[in-house]
């Protein structure tokens, strides 16, 4: 018996049926009175499968810890099905679909359990998470309950847990080398318009220079500058609807007026010359993020997209070029018409689950060796940085100091050391370390300028509210995916022509009509008539 539960518990998520569990039956390893923040240690071992994606670079080797310490602190033992980084989603898809899925699905960001919904091949979760009590913990602590709330789908039930954040900042934004900036006379820019006179002042100096550059096919940058024109584009273009806060209700983002704006703005650096038009075009594998590199390395390029790893990669080309005073700072993202405003504070990936382990005898076990994998702060630390004592030491005041013999190359920590513990180990990999964390968590393997960045974002900027939830039924999401993808290839095509000049923008109107014609209404009707329905279902 698990926690005292009668034999048959009945678990309920708000706006849903309740879902029966056997407790008796379905405890096999389970432990009693599991609670947040203790050690889950199997009563009984078990398997568990998994799915893993593998990056190129980084390769599960039969040397990785990882897998041999969860084992010995849980007596649960992964069982990994690969699937290759490159096409990730397709063969992740596939396999839900096909029912040959692995129970644990990880690395899956908020939408992407919407596709998997109607068939029933993954769990409702919701119906269950009263059997993981560090997730219940951390979501009141840390005051995401309105997000999981947005998590629900047309049924009130929700299909993922997502990796919890306890500070949300923008993971990419503006990097700058402020050595040049200060050389212009050209303040760190507040605002994009700050940004365009520093690299106007940038190009006098440097004349041969294209000063601004993305490297990730101008996702990265309309993604995080679109907040600041009031609207969401790139990587955050999501289903393309935004919420009207005037009107009351949604409206395409790609029709928008500062959508337009935004589209303007940077057309304006492409007709000044400060804008690297390589770099919104270029594949990073062709010449996209790797490229930008080079350039900074070599004074073409003196701000670009990128993440707190992506400056310790700029650093090392400057490096390597012999290049010594400098000095690189990632900006919070730029203010705009607007106002000071960035993306919604949001959750990291999680992981769905498949839909037959709710007949499994080790079903609350499985739940809450989850719930400690994901969401306990000890198990946390343990994915990023491994055993305590052997690969890191701890001081009293919670200061982790990697032990000199290994290395974490991903952030430039003991770069001598023989012994990188993601690469040789498997701790700090990219399909579990970085989904739940704490603020300190965060900051222990970030660089001091990293920490002033998440102070100043924290500090000077706001959070775009997110849009309401919008779940559409089964029907509807067959009908919005025949419309929303040509929709938004669309936009991504013109806003690259409109930008580069492809395309004049005197045919604004025209695109508007051509997604008109498209069945743009339709499209937002069927998102927003789904957004009424659900607004008034839950009050």
């Amino acid at each position: 018996m698990v926690a005292g539960l009668v034999a048959t518990s009945a678990c309920t998520a708000e706006g849903g049926d309740a879902a029966e569990v056997d407790v008796d039956a379905q405890s096999v390893g389970a432990m009693e009175d599991f609670a947040a923040d203790e050690q889950f240690t199997a009563t009984e071992p078990f398997d568990l499968s998994m799915l893993w994606t593998d990056w190129p670079e980084v390769p599960v080797t039969d040397d990785w810890q990882i897998f041999d310490v969860i084992e010995e602190r849980t007596g649960v033992s992964i069982d990994l099905t690969h699937i290759p980084f490159s096409d990730a989603t397709e063969k992740r898809s596939l396999l839900i679909s096909a029912g040959d899925a692995p129970t644990v699905i990880p690395l899956v960001y908020t939408g992407e359990e919407e596709p998997f919904v109607s068939s029933g091949a993954v769990l409702p979760i919701s119906d269950y998470v009263e059997y993981m009590p560090n997730f219940q913990k951390y979501v009141e602590e840390w005051d995401l309950g309105a997000m999981v709330e947005r998590l629900k789908q047309s049924d009130g039930k929700y299909y993922m847990l997502p990796g919890l954040q306890e500070v949300s900042v923008p993971v990419f934004t503006l990097i700058i080398r402020k050595d040049v900036f200060d050389e212009v006379g050209a303040p760190a820019p507040e605002t994009w318009e700050d940004l365009r006179t520093g690299l106007e002042l940038i190009k006098e100096k440097y004349p041969d220079s294209k000063p601004l550059a993305d490297g990730f096919e101008g996702q990265s940058m309309l993604n995080y500058a679109a907040h600041a024109f009031g609207t969401q584009a790139g990587w955050g273009f999501g289903d393309g609807t935004i919420w009207n806060e005037e009107k009351g209700e949604l409206e395409y983002a790609g029709t928008s007026e500062g959508y337009r704006s935004m589209v303007e703005y940077f057309h304006g650096l492409v007709e000044a010359d400060l804008l690297d038009t390589e770099s919104f075009t270029a594949a990073d594998a062709g010449g996209g993020a790797a490229n930008v590199a080079e350039k900074i390395a070599n004074n073409q390029v003196f701000a670009a997209s990128g993440s707190n790893g992506t400056v310790n990669e700029f650093a090392a080309a400057l490096d390597a070029a012999g290049v010594t005073d400098y000095e690189l700072v990632q900006l919070a993202p730029p203010g705009g018409e607007a106002g000071m405003v960035v993306e919604p504070r949001n959750f990291w990936n999680g992981f769905m689950l498949s839909a037959d382990i709710a007949e499994s005898p080790n079903f609350i076990a499985t739940l809450q060796f989850l719930d400690w994998l994901y969401y306990n702060p000890e198990a946390r630390e343990l994915l990023r940085w491994g055993v305590e004592g052997e690969t890191y030491d701890k001081a009293a005041d919670g200061t982790i100091t990697l032990k000199p013999e290994f290395s974490y190359d991903d952030f430039n920590i003991n770069p001598d050391g023989a012994t990188d513990i993601k690469k040789d180990l498997g701790w700090g990999n990219d399909v579990l370390a970085g989904s739940t964390e704490s603020r300190e968590l965060k900051e222990s393997y970030n660089a001091p300028q990293f920490v002033e960045y998440i102070d100043t974002v924290l500090s000077t900027r706001t959070p775009r509210d997110p849009n309401p939830p919008a779940p559409l039924d089964e029907a509807e999401l067959e009908q919005a995916s025949l419309l929303s993808t040509p929709l938004s290839d669309a936009v991504r095509t013109a806003t690259l022509q409109f930008i580069l000049g492809d395309r004049d923008l005197s045919e604004w109107d025209a695109y508007v009509a051509e997604l008109e014609a498209a069945g743009l209404q339709t499209y937002v009707d069927l998102i927003d008539g789904a957004r009424e329905r659900f607004a008034e279902q839950n009050g």
